[in-house]
């Protein structure tokens, strides 16, 4: 859910708004209708840096009204700043009595936009509160997925606002991309592996990676990743991300603990507008077919059984980067001889036609089943050519794509 919430809201804030206050309101008042959600009311918080205090901007949905000239002083010993400065999101009990008077007893918090000093302390530009009756952590996954979408909208807007183009050395960045991308096919034991990414611009947010562990090399990691939005910022981010788990691979962590690590490298290196969703996995000798992975937040990757049954590889995670010491857990599937893993990133399942149709999981899969007989590489070049026929907005695709497909090898083929 959390991905499709990031996906819907994106969509709506790409707009034009008049200013930063419409597009707080649009998005938010979009979260409060989705019923999925269950979020019936919000408030934003604007920092008055003069007053050294947060100041209502709005307010949205069945919530009780607090006064306009309202103000949460930053000079209160109040829980809310410093925890919020610390870890972005936080739930916790209302201790204001002007908000206790309200009905507010508990409240769940996020900061966004830009950080701004005052008096040698860090504050959020703003503050966005959210009301639902399910504190849980997914509600928390999507309070971090709002306002980091509201943070890499203010600084887009910043951005174009300051200059005409900041792509000046796109050639030399492209090269560089492509030269950290592993061979397109990759074979290991009784498995075989072909991957591909298609950029939507010259330079792309998703990459993936086929990593020997440690030095015995009896194990291989698949990572495939997602660095929100396209161009050079999340570029930097998938080659950041791509050499930390390269460097990861050479001291054997186990997959929990590598992808905690990640989250807080991205949360302390990046902007609070940037996120990553990541895909990681390990096969080895074991005939068994065992293969262990942690998902943060991506696509759920499809594991076609016997030619007919698929299996959704879930999130074991959140996204990578919004919120500091999230865990991760690591789940596992077991390759039967023929099995065939596909993981896939949006580009493949959101590539859209003259009539703004998505391509579609559905359709997907039935692709999936189709070329199944087929060796990875063909079958990865066959859906994308299907994808291509689909996709009419120029022949192009609207976000990167990346296909990586792993098959273990049946019991009467030979090995290569």
């Amino acid at each position: 859910m959390q991905k499709r919430i990031y996906k819907t809201l994106q969509r709506i804030a790409s707009f034009n708004y008049k200013n930063d206050t419409e597009l707080f309101k649009k998005v938010i008042g979009e979260l409060v209708k989705d019923e999925k959600v269950k979020v019936y009311g919000g408030r934003v918080w604007k920092l008055c840096k003069e007053n050294k205090s947060y100041k209502i901007l709005f307010q949205t949905g069945k919530v009780r009204r607090i006064k306009k000239d309202f103000e949460l002083s930053l000079n209160e010993n109040y829980e809310l700043f410093s925890r919020i400065e610390e870890e972005r999101t936080i739930t916790s009990t209302e201790i204001n009595k002007e908000l206790l008077s309200k009905g507010i007893f508990k409240y769940s918090a996020s900061g966004f936009g830009r950080k701004i000093k005052i008096d040698d302390k860090t504050y959020y530009e703003y503050l966005l509160a959210l009301s639902t009756d399910n504190v849980n952590n997914e509600f928390l996954s999507i309070l971090n997925i709002v306002s980091t979408l509201l943070t890499q909208k203010i600084k887009e807007k910043e951005l174009s606002e300051k200059t005409d183009d900041l792509l000046n050395d796109l050639d030399k960045a492209q090269k560089l991309q492509q030269s950290l991308l592993p061979e397109h096919e990759y074979y290991f034991h009784d498995y075989c592996i072909y991957g591909i990414t298609i950029p939507a611009k010259t330079l792309g947010g998703d990459f993936f990676d086929y990593l020997k562990i440690g030095e015995g090399e009896n194990r291989l990691g698949i990572a495939v990743g997602d660095a929100a939005s396209k161009g050079l910022d999340a570029a930097a981010e998938a080659m950041y991300i791509s050499g930390a788990i390269r460097m990861a691979s050479y001291f054997q962590i186990k997959i929990s603990a590598l992808m905690s690590r990640l989250n807080n490298l991205i949360n302390q290196i990046f902007s609070d507008d940037r996120f990553t969703t990541l895909f990681y996995g390990e096969i080895s000798e074991d005939t068994k077919g065992l293969f262990l992975y942690a998902n943060a937040g991506h696509n759920s990757p499809y594991l076609l059984k016997n030619k007919k049954k698929i299996v959704e590889l879930s999130s074991t995670g959140p996204l990578l980067g919004p919120a500091p010491h999230s865990k991760y857990e690591t789940d596992s599937v077991y390759f039967d001889p023929g099995d065939i893993l596909v993981i896939y990133s949006d580009g493949i399942v959101e590539a859209a036609n003259d009539k703004f149709h998505f391509f579609g999981e559905a359709r997907f899969k039935k692709l999936i089943r189709k070329f199944a007989d087929m060796p990875p590489k063909m079958m990865a070049l066959s859906i994308l050519e299907e994808v291509e026929k689909f996709t009419t907005l120029k022949g192009k695709y609207q976000d990167d794509a990346t296909l990586v497909i792993i098959k273990r090898k049946e019991k009467n083929e030979t090995k290569r």
